[in-house]
């Protein structure tokens, strides 16, 4: 069995060295969460499919729910070929070794396609040459990060890993909060040929017609990722494995069989990975829609968005890291438990709310509460959604065979994934069913309240002996 606090042999990079690696790739892959998902790109995929529909005869309204239908059938494909792929993907890793060169073939993959995301023109010529490359960039990223979680538990013990946990999604989110400044700043054209402190864009991006300086957060979010994997790459290193035989990937999906049928037996995995699939689906539906919220209900400008970003990622970096604190304290459970508790109430404001009303009481016209809401909710979205995050990446270390963290990861990947249709296609449903974007939000509502119904059954020390007693 290996041991998973081990030191890394004479010579080696020093272990803190590898956390502050491992750390490096939060920090490089949160642009695509920050700048493309939430803030930036989504937010403008929304406005060029709108402006299309439009242009067919559509009207603003049936036009912006075909536009967030169409984004969520794009996360959905997304989250479907993931959950399908990442558990075998996971124990083939597992048995043959050497992760890194698969971080390494979906970090080319990320990049390369991130960076076709420039040819989003706004007349919609390309939207679904855009909608193809956002897809496949999405998947790359999320393969990396099934890949770099499975290192976590060599970085320490059951006790550090929750600090550790914490520590790189705060790390990672004050890197999503440096990106989006710069891109403010630097790039983000607010509609005048200004970014948000009256800066001409930068390399000479100024053509407003052509949206030149939004276009490039595409380019811009796989430059950030190859320059901070560098530290990643320099720092984290696996050991070799030798007594272990190079196993066929006939022999991984074996392995892979024995542990999902060894979950009617681990009661506590299966209740997690049940659980985590649907508050994990149902926080990818508020980063996913939240901005695209705040763009059709609110009416925001893209500029605003990527503020309301700003606040939410800085929330996010604080209370990842005080949710750490309170990991290490107490466990990673009741860090979940609270965080789904805070992010339900927050669906019931977003979804009582609208530029009218305030759960049926009507504002003048004009009023900007729901402008100050909206905010209050983003801080709190990514308050919560980072602590939760955290948690649950340490709670999984605890159902985990030190052996085989990869294939443990790539069946937590699938839990997140296996009804990542679940959230945007719910929200797509309701959307084109009510005709509104704010009601079709709230599904959400729904998938984490019966995810704490699920959590009751999950053990806060995890079953990490029972894996390793069945599977040896």
């Amino acid at each position: 069995m290996t041991d998973m606090t081990r030191q890394p042999p004479a010579g080696a990079v020093s272990l803190r060295k590898r956390i502050w690696g491992w750390m490096f790739f939060d920090w490089a892959n949160q642009p695509l969460h920050t700048l493309l998902v939430t803030f930036i790109f989504g937010p403008y995929f929304a406005e060029v499919a709108r402006n299309y529909f439009m242009a067919q005869g559509l009207g603003a309204e049936i036009a912006g729910a075909e536009a967030q239908t169409l984004w969520s059938w794009g996360l959905t494909l997304a989250g479907v070929v993931i959950a399908l792929s990442a558990p075998f993907l996971g124990a083939y890793a597992d048995a043959t070794g050497n992760r890194i060169r698969w971080i390494v073939l979906f970090s080319v993959i990320y990049a390369a396609a991130t960076s076709l995301l420039w040819f989003t023109y706004p007349d919609g010529s390309t939207l679904w040459l855009a909608l193809l490359a956002f897809v496949i960039g999405f998947m790359a990223g999320e393969f990396t990060a099934i890949f770099t979680n499975a290192l976590l538990p060599s970085l320490g013990s059951d006790n550090e890993i929750g600090g550790i946990s914490g520590s790189g999604f705060a790390f990672g989110y004050w890197g999503g909060v440096l990106s989006l400044v710069i891109f403010l700043v630097f790039f983000q054209d607010d509609g005048t040929g200004k970014t948000l402190v009256g800066l001409p864009p930068c390399f000479g991006l100024c053509d407003t017609a052509t949206r030149e300086g939004t276009r490039f957060v595409g380019p811009f979010a796989a430059l950030w990722y190859v320059l901070f994997m560098i530290p990643f790459f320099m720092w984290v290193k696996e050991e070799p494995e030798p007594a272990r035989p190079r196993a066929t990937f006939r022999e991984a999906l074996s392995e892979l069989g024995k542990t999902i049928r060894s979950l009617a037996i681990r009661r506590s995995l299966a209740a997690y990975l049940g659980s985590s699939m649907l508050y994990r689906d149902a926080l990818n539906g508020l980063y996913g829609f939240g901005g695209v919220y705040a763009k059709l209900v609110l009416g925001w400008a893209i500029t605003s968005i990527g503020i309301f970003g700003i606040i939410g990622a800085v929330t996010a970096a604080v209370f990842s890291w005080i949710g750490g604190l309170a990991d290490r304290r107490w466990g990673p459970k009741p860090v979940i438990i609270t965080c789904i508790v805070i992010l339900t109430l927050v669906c019931v404001v977003i979804v009582g709310m609208s530029r009218e009303s305030f759960f049926g009481i009507p504002l003048a016209e004009g009023s900007r509460l729901p402008d100050i809401v909206f905010f209050i909710c983003g801080g709190i979205i990514g308050g919560a959604g980072g602590a939760l995050q955290a948690a649950s990446r340490t709670m999984m270390v605890r159902h985990t065979h030190p052996d085989w963290p990869t294939e443990a990861f790539g069946l937590y990947a699938l839990s997140g994934k296996a009804t990542a249709f679940l959230a945007p296609g719910l929200i797509g449903l309701f959307t084109a069913l009510l005709a509104s974007p704010r009601l079709g939000v709230s599904p959400l509502i729904g998938l984490f309240a019966l995810s704490l119904a699920i959590l009751a059954w999950v053990r806060p020390e995890g079953d990490r002996d029972l894996a390793i007693r069945l599977k040896g």
